[in-house]
């Protein structure tokens, strides 16, 4: 299977570069504007509806790569014109260009054509040249001020000896593995910086959005680059434990996380606020593509139960201290994180080799009659692609 990834360098456009990087926007939006009008957002109707009408002046290289570009904003804005019936419009707006065809690494360059037997040329840095050694260029995607470079190589995926559950949570990430080894990653700093940032924010009272905007995009800007280094450290030693140890690893399947704290839910403003700002999300997309990178098996399970069963005897557990929990039925107090690790790897196992071909089966005692009755632990749940995207 290809596995992918990605390098990134500043540059500084020339004006040739400018130029070119304004008509793939112009185009964008022109097939945004005709996959509005024709309800397409697919990339075969979108081509079909677009290509004719797009300039020729522009090399096909570029058209292709906007039709593609534009394809995936249609897509978001469908998606969130289904959650907000008042959603804008979309607009390329920043300067930009994304292909897959008609560029070339060239000695130290990065080779862009600008017409027929014309070019562009873009001077690699050693960082970028030492990444790239041996590997084969797949995309380049370009900004007024930096490029990414995204590369793929052939991996074999190995046959896991064991798995890591793990158990994501905003101030911390636990992992667990079968052999009961637990370990955890202190992220509270990154929740810091996101208040500190929230409050900055606010404190923004100009009565113009636009400057309001510009405000928000440093700010959010300042408070990526400092989040990203934190979540790529813990990303990058799980994956290297899992590697190390020939460990496969297993995460919960969220979803729909967001609208559990939305306005109305008897919660407060900033608890909401802190808990929308939890990258869960980021985590897992950067676990994801690391792993897919060294040939680990990622695997999804049903995030449900996961704290609420007792790691050890499968039985419902209840609240004893604080993030404690204590079990009726084998009188065990555990730490809830490192218990839903625990079980998040136990449900891992039935995708080894050697796994139960069925779901796990957990006891639960039906309190009026006092009966042993059986209850499904989870769905059964398929490995998705690990791919690192860029921005």
């Amino acid at each position: 299977m290809l596995a992918f990834r990605a390098v990134a360098q500043t540059h500084q456009a020339s004006n040739q570069l400018l130029s070119l990087l304004d008509d793939f926007r112009r185009i964008v939006n022109v097939c945004i504007e005709i996959g509005i009008e024709k309800n397409v957002s697919s990339l075969e109707a979108l081509s079909l509806a677009t290509y004719h009408r797009l300039s020729k002046n522009v090399l096909g290289y570029y058209r292709l790569g906007a039709i593609s570009t534009a394809s995936r904003i249609l897509k978001n804005y469908r998606r969130a014109k289904r959650k907000n019936s008042r959603t804008r419009f979309p607009h390329a707006r920043r300067l930009m260009l994304t292909t897959c065809y008609g560029f070339k690494i060239q000695d130290e360059f990065l080779r862009l054509p600008v017409e027929p037997y014309r070019y562009t040329y873009i001077r690699l840095n050693s960082h970028t040249l030492k990444v790239l050694s041996g590997m084969k260029a797949r995309s380049v995607t370009l900004t007024r001020y930096s490029f990414t470079i995204s590369y793929a190589k052939e991996v074999v995926q190995a046959n896991p000896e064991g798995y890591i559950g793990i158990d994501r949570n905003l101030d911390n990430v636990t992992i667990a593995s079968t052999d009961q080894a637990v370990r955890k990653f202190d992220l509270s700093r990154a929740t810091v910086i996101k208040s500190t940032y929230r409050l900055v924010k606010s404190r923004c009272r100009r009565n113009d959005s636009r400057i309001r905007q510009v405000v928000y995009d440093k700010y959010g800007e300042r408070q990526r680059n400092r989040i990203q280094p934190i979540l790529h450290n813990v990303s990058k030693k799980i994956v290297e434990e899992a590697t190390t140890r020939r460990y496969g690893i297993v995460m919960e399947r969220l979803s729909h996380m967001r609208s559990l704290y939305r306005r109305g839910n008897w919660r407060s403003k900033s608890y909401r606020a802190k808990m929308n700002s939890w990258s869960y999300g980021e985590l897992r997309r950067q676990i994801e593509y690391k792993a897919r990178w060294e040939g680990v098996r990622v695997v999804y399970v049903p995030a449900k139960d996961t704290t609420k069963r007792c790691s050890i005897c499968g039985y419902k557990t209840l609240e004893s201290a604080k993030r404690q929990l204590w079990c009726p039925r084998c009188r065990t107090i555990m730490d809830r994180d490192e218990n839903a690790a625990r079980n998040i790897a136990a449900r891992g196992l039935r995708f080894g080799p050697n796994g139960p071909p069925v779901e796990a089966m957990v006891e639960e005692r039906e309190p009026a009659e006092g009966t042993l009755i059986l209850k499904v632990d989870g769905g059964k749940s398929t490995q998705q692609p690990a791919v690192d995207r860029t921005t």
